[in-house]
């Protein structure tokens, strides 16, 4: 019995990360149809759809889902779509930014403010934490690229501003305006990133502990889950003994 316990646990698992999956692809999908929607479909003509596709390509979007999610733009779709940020405060005061592309923002924004409340949150108002955060581009490349020295003159080159390398991989930021340009410079010198997109970069970190960690993460997963958001950035700092005992 314990084993097929465990083997229901497996494809339990399975079937949360297949579903997790789907709403990524879509998520992703969107993102796309909207950048194709405001600019021209042509990903070489168009820096916000280039990005857009590289995003969808490192996650494993098949490339019939990237070109359907392109011929919806031209077909009409993602004409209602308004992009809004909602900003708020977690388990300890952290603070929380939540993307969203949404076509009813009264659904979204009632959505937003319950799941904040229900997990031991609160939304506040455009702004509350937007100044702990720097808006930047973020370029990522797998260990494999190069030595950090390599990495850091090929970053410096292409007009990064700042480059972290560890044993997990080498993360390069850049002004969200150059991030096109960088990426570019960057991917004739090092070759295919393995994630290139704008991100909110914390300015200021709050830690917390295994409790709050735990309650963070419920507010995080509650937040993506829902088709609207997409994406949500935290400022939490967390120790090496916490987040493995998460």
């Amino acid at each position: 019995m314990a084993g097929h316990s465990k083997w229901a646990n497996i494809q339990h698992r399975k079937g949360r990360q297949d579903a997790a999956r789907s709403k990524l692809f879509s998520k992703l999908s969107k993102e796309i149809t909207v950048a194709a929607k405001m600019g021209d479909p042509d990903p070489d003509k168009n820096p916000r759809l280039r990005l857009a596709v590289k995003e969808a390509k490192s996650n494993s979007v098949p490339k019939d889902v990237i070109d359907r999610a392109i011929k919806k733009s031209q077909a009409g779709d993602g004409d209602d779509y308004e992009e809004i940020r909602y900003e708020g405060y977690g388990p300890n005061g952290v603070a929380v930014i939540v993307e969203t592309m949404t076509d009813n923002r009264n659904r979204t924004a009632s959505t937003v403010r319950s799941t904040f409340s229900k997990n031991g949150g609160n939304l506040g108002e455009t702004g509350s934490v937007g100044f702990m955060f720097d808006r930047k581009g973020e370029v990522v490349y797998p260990v494999t690229a190069g030595d950090a020295d390599t990495i850091f003159e090929a970053a410096i080159e292409a007009g990064a501003e700042d480059v972290e390398s560890s044993e997990d991989g080498h993360i390069i930021w850049c002004s969200d305006s150059d991030l096109n340009d960088v990426s570019n410079v960057l991917e004739t010198a090092l070759g295919e990133s393995e994630s290139t997109k704008l991100i909110w970069k914390p300015t200021t970190t709050t830690e917390l502990g295994l409790e709050d960690m735990q309650k963070l993460m419920k507010l995080v997963d509650a937040l993506e889950d829902d088709d609207d958001v997409q994406r949500v950035t935290t400022n939490f700092e967390a120790t090496d003994e916490v987040m493995a005992q998460l």
